[in-house]
Protein backbone atom coordinates (compact mmCIF):
# COMPACT_ATOMS: atom_id res chain seq x y z
CA UNK A 1 0.00 0.00 0.00
CA UNK A 2 1.47 3.33 -0.97
CA UNK A 3 1.96 6.19 1.43
CA UNK A 4 -0.01 8.79 -0.53
CA UNK A 5 0.97 12.38 -0.98
CA UNK A 6 3.94 13.77 0.88
CA UNK A 7 3.24 17.43 1.65
CA UNK A 8 6.78 18.10 2.89
CA UNK A 9 8.63 18.12 -0.42
CA UNK A 10 10.95 20.65 -2.02
CA UNK A 11 9.77 22.47 -5.14
CA UNK A 12 11.37 25.00 -7.43
CA UNK A 13 8.54 27.49 -7.06
CA UNK A 14 6.66 28.75 -4.06
CA UNK A 15 3.01 27.91 -3.51
CA UNK A 16 1.28 28.48 -0.20
CA UNK A 17 0.55 25.25 1.69
CA UNK A 18 -3.14 26.17 1.78
CA UNK A 19 -3.26 26.20 -2.05
CA UNK A 20 -1.54 22.82 -2.20
CA UNK A 21 -4.08 21.43 0.26
CA UNK A 22 -6.96 22.75 -1.89
CA UNK A 23 -5.48 21.18 -5.03
CA UNK A 24 -4.95 17.85 -3.29
CA UNK A 25 -8.56 17.84 -2.03
CA UNK A 26 -9.87 18.56 -5.53
CA UNK A 27 -7.66 15.85 -7.01
CA UNK A 28 -8.75 13.26 -4.46
CA UNK A 29 -12.42 14.18 -4.98
CA UNK A 30 -12.08 13.76 -8.76
CA UNK A 31 -10.28 10.42 -8.38
CA UNK A 32 -13.02 9.19 -6.05
CA UNK A 33 -15.67 10.27 -8.58
CA UNK A 34 -13.75 8.59 -11.40
CA UNK A 35 -13.80 5.27 -9.52
CA UNK A 36 -17.50 5.55 -8.61
CA UNK A 37 -20.41 3.80 -10.26
CA UNK A 38 -22.00 7.19 -11.03
CA UNK A 39 -19.12 7.96 -13.38
CA UNK A 40 -19.46 4.57 -15.07
CA UNK A 41 -23.21 5.07 -15.54
CA UNK A 42 -22.65 8.49 -17.12
CA UNK A 43 -20.05 7.04 -19.49
CA UNK A 44 -22.33 4.14 -20.46
CA UNK A 45 -25.16 6.60 -21.17
CA UNK A 46 -22.84 8.44 -23.53
CA UNK A 47 -22.75 11.64 -21.48
CA UNK A 48 -19.57 13.69 -21.23
CA UNK A 49 -18.29 13.74 -17.66
CA UNK A 50 -16.06 16.23 -15.88
CA UNK A 51 -13.18 13.77 -16.18
CA UNK A 52 -13.70 13.43 -19.94
CA UNK A 53 -13.67 17.22 -20.34
CA UNK A 54 -10.42 17.50 -18.37
CA UNK A 55 -8.77 14.74 -20.41
CA UNK A 56 -9.87 16.38 -23.68
CA UNK A 57 -8.59 19.76 -22.50
CA UNK A 58 -5.19 18.30 -21.63
CA UNK A 59 -4.98 16.55 -25.01
CA UNK A 60 -5.87 19.75 -26.88
CA UNK A 61 -3.25 21.85 -25.10
CA UNK A 62 -0.34 19.66 -23.97
CA UNK A 63 2.47 21.13 -21.91
CA UNK A 64 5.68 21.15 -23.90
Amino acid sequence: MNKGFDKDFDVEFEIPKSDIDVLLRKYKKLKKYQKSSFHEIEKLNGNTTVIDKMIQESNDDPIT
